[in-house]
């Protein structure tokens, strides 16, 4: 059997074998952190051989684990990152410098084991932690950046203890497993802080401050604050790049930043990355020259290969993919949108069932066109349903029995002044990557295809 075959057939056992919340929802969730915990022995305890940077947070936790997996490259050191889910291909959550582990690698570690995942039967994110670990212990990464699934407590990456923990920001989002207040939330992402290792939060709120103040106590660490750390000033920008003055809040220094990730809302992740690399190198173990902070924030995409965070994919007509798929998440869309100037203006949109989803719609702009479709998944809102909820709210536009079908109807019906944007979930944004194919299918710099 061919290659792509065998690495087709691995991922189909994954798909279809594991419990995957991305297909199935709650039900793939396990209460505790069992499974990773055995799976993880059956490997030799690969977490316990590399250092780590964990990262929880309702929104931008991708964008800041990316930022600072390329600031840790430019570095110099040799960079593992996990993140999830991922938008085309499977190896995107398991990079190391930027470049995703070999299809040849995920067949053999499947194959070696396939009894004890029999045995265990994890869900499909236990095993891909187990195995993000293994590639990094692998690799002898100098350090990785570990993003959480979902929440922090229970998440199967907690199993680790990093030399700093991240908390982006806290805003609704999966309520029904996490809390229905923003104190409840707090509480399950404060799950990832460990004793005596320092946290810091992106974004202070008044419902959150004592609880992340509480568990830091409790675990006798300190939490520190970007927004009481780093002042950002957006001076301008390109179809490129963003440009900012930042001030460090303690030594009163101005620096000038240039960033290739678009998107107003990176003000908030950039800030998280600066706080969070003061305080790597205040402990003196990490090198980190603010020339190569400033050259990685103007490379993230080239460094790691991140996509789907107001990616710019076309200009004549502007097509835009983002991946927001919260009120928080939309908010920060809908805001950026509305600073395009555009002839006329055309979104193409689908959501997952478990997302609250009437009060993102009345979010959104009522004079655009709207293209309404669901991603080949089974937690996916079917488009039949979404069109009855956005006509309640007054938005016109029609289904299409798929993405590619949505994003071809958009694409045929604008001339080069318009713009269309691409939103509502991950899985969207990622059929729609495929079906134009971006890069030529590749979202990522060429592969460790030759490195093992």
């Amino acid at each position: 059997m061919d290659l792509q075959s065998s690495y087709e057939q691995t991922l189909h056992y994954l798909y279809e074998r594991l419990p995957m919340f991305s297909r199935i929802g709650k039900a793939a969730l396990k209460p505790n952190l069992d499974n990773t915990i055995k799976l993880c022995d059956a490997c030799g305890n690969p977490q316990e051989k590399f250092k780590s940077i964990h990262i929880a947070g309702t929104n931008g936790k991708g964008s800041v684990s990316h930022m600072l997996s390329a600031v840790l490259q430019e570095s110099g050191y040799k960079t593992g990152l996990y993140t999830s889910p991922h938008l085309v291909d499977f190896r995107e959550r398991i990079r190391i410098n930027g470049k995703p582990v070999s299809k040849e690698w995920v067949i053999d570690f499947v194959e070696k084991y396939k009894t004890q995942i029999e045995e265990v039967q994890p869900s499909f994110f236990e095993i891909t932690v187990a195995m993000a670990f293994t590639a990094f212990a692998e690799e002898q990464v100098d350090i990785a950046v570990i993003e959480t699934g979902l929440g922090g407590r229970l998440d199967s990456t907690n199993i680790i203890t990093p030399v700093l923990s991240i908390i982006t920001n806290i805003s609704y989002d999966h309520t029904d497993l996490l809390g229905d207040t923003l104190g409840a939330i707090a509480a399950e992402k404060a799950g990832i802080i460990k004793q005596q290792v320092p946290v810091v939060v992106g974004q202070q709120h008044p419902e959150t401050e004592t609880v992340f103040f509480e568990h830091a106590i409790h675990k006798q660490t300190t939490v520190y604050y970007a927004d009481a750390m780093w002042d950002l000033v957006r001076t301008g920008g390109n179809h490129t790049h963003q440009y900012y003055k930042a001030v460090n809040r303690a030594k009163r220094e101005m620096e000038d930043i240039s960033a290739d990730l678009q998107g107003s809302y990176q003000y908030h992740n950039i800030k998280t990355v600066l706080a969070a690399i003061d305080i790597l190198t205040a402990g003196g173990q990490w090198n980190i020259p603010f020339a190569s902070t400033q050259r990685a924030l103007s490379k993230v995409k080239k460094l790691t290969g991140l996509h789907g965070r107001w990616d710019i994919l076309h200009h004549h007509p502007l097509m835009i993919a983002d991946v927001g798929h919260n009120i928080a998440g939309i908010t920060e869309v809908v805001s950026q949108w509305e600073k395009v100037n555009a002839e006329s203006k055309h979104i193409v949109i689908g959501f997952v069932k478990d997302k609250d989803i009437d009060a993102v719609l009345n979010l959104l702009p009522k004079n655009d066109t709207y293209y309404f479709c669901n991603a080949n998944i089974e937690r996916a809102l079917p488009a039949s349903e979404l069109k009855k909820k956005a006509d309640a709210v007054g938005l016109n536009g029609n289904t299409y029995k798929s993405v590619a079908d949505a994003v071809m109807s958009a694409r045929n019906a604008v001339n080069q002044n318009d713009a269309v944007l691409i939103t509502g979930s991950f899985f969207i944004v990622g059929e729609a990557l495929e079906y134009l194919n971006v890069n030529n299918g590749m979202l990522f710099p060429t592969s460790l295809e030759d490195h093992h």
